[in-house]
């Protein structure tokens, strides 16, 4: 397996599992609280906060276990990170359009501030998805 595509499973694992965490606490409220009013703040930024953390200490780990291939790329390499990045950047956009259609609504901040969540999360999952699909059955530019 390229060490490209280790670090694509581990940005998947990592978007997927903070995710969940912050679903967890946030859906996790007490009865009655309507979802509005959930403190989600403090969840949101310690979960994409430890999501860095542990995006960057994977990538770390996995430099260390394979040295001498840590810094290797070759073009296919660039190209399959190029594309997936290109792929996954469309729902930074699409986040960006909901919270700007959201606050010109005036909607909730709650709302506004878990659709560009959900819209970053996205990106980081479609991304390393496409990247885990190219090293797997082939990459084949257009």
């Amino acid at each position: 397996m390229a060490i490209e595509e280790k670090r694509a499973w581990s940005m998947l694992v990592a978007a997927v599992g903070s995710y969940a965490v912050y679903l967890w606490i946030v859906l996790g409220r007490p009865a009655g609280v309507p979802l509005t009013q959930v403190p989600y703040v403090g969840a949101l930024l310690w979960t994409v906060g430890s999501s860095i953390v542990a995006s960057i200490a994977a990538h770390i780990v996995i430099a260390a276990f394979s040295p001498r291939d840590a810094n290797l790329k070759d073009q296919r390499d660039r190209e399959i990170h190029r594309f997936g990045e290109y792929v996954g950047q469309s729902f930074v956009v699409i986040g960006g359009v909901t919270g700007l259609v959201l606050a010109m609504a005036e909607a909730d901040p709650f709302w506004i501030a878990n659709a560009i969540f959900l819209a970053f999360v996205l990106s980081s999952v479609l991304g390393s998805a496409v990247k885990i699909i190219s090293y797997r059955f082939g990459f084949h530019p257009w």
